[in-house]
């Protein structure tokens, strides 16, 4: 069993809860390697699998995205250096979306501050091009409309 850590082991190694550990388990991005009726192991290099997550994590991927991305590596294969290599620059386009969407969210922002408009009619963020102005004047969500119907 050398190449094998329990779990309250592998959290601690990796610096979060086993309960994320589980969690993980349970989404197929770790894989336990247990008999029936005992104590769940890990293989020791679940260390790295769960380094790759949290970095891809903190990167901005969700965890569907992430799985998605594991699940490209046969038979729950750590990702090594070119694995990384390869993955991660798939995400460029994903990450360069999201950074674009957060500028336009600040430069709308910018303006947005203190203009007081309630009235929804101009307000880029809750009501881009003026799509609730079919239902009357005024601060229509705030009146009762939903912005679904």
């Amino acid at each position: 069993m050398s190449d094998l850590i329990s779990i309250g082991e592998l959290a601690k190694r990796a610096g979060i809860n086993a309960s994320a550990i589980r969690f993980y388990e349970e989404r197929g991005l770790l894989e336990s390697v247990t008999a029936a009726g005992q104590r769940r192991h890990f293989k020791k290099d679940s260390l790295r699998r769960i380094a790759f997550i949290r970095a891809a994590q903190n990167a901005g991927l969700r965890l569907e995205e992430i799985e998605v991305t594991l699940k490209q590596l046969p038979d729950q294969r750590t990702p090594n250096k070119a694995d990384w290599q390869k993955l991660s620059s798939a995400w460029q386009p994903l990450l360069q979306q999201r950074i674009d969407a957060l500028i336009a969210l600040r430069d709308q922002l910018t303006s947005c501050i203190g203009c007081g408009c309630l009235s929804l009619k101009s307000c880029a963020l809750y009501n881009p091009q003026d799509q609730v102005s079919s239902k009357g004047a005024g601060a229509r969500f705030l009146l009762g409309d939903r912005p679904d119907k």
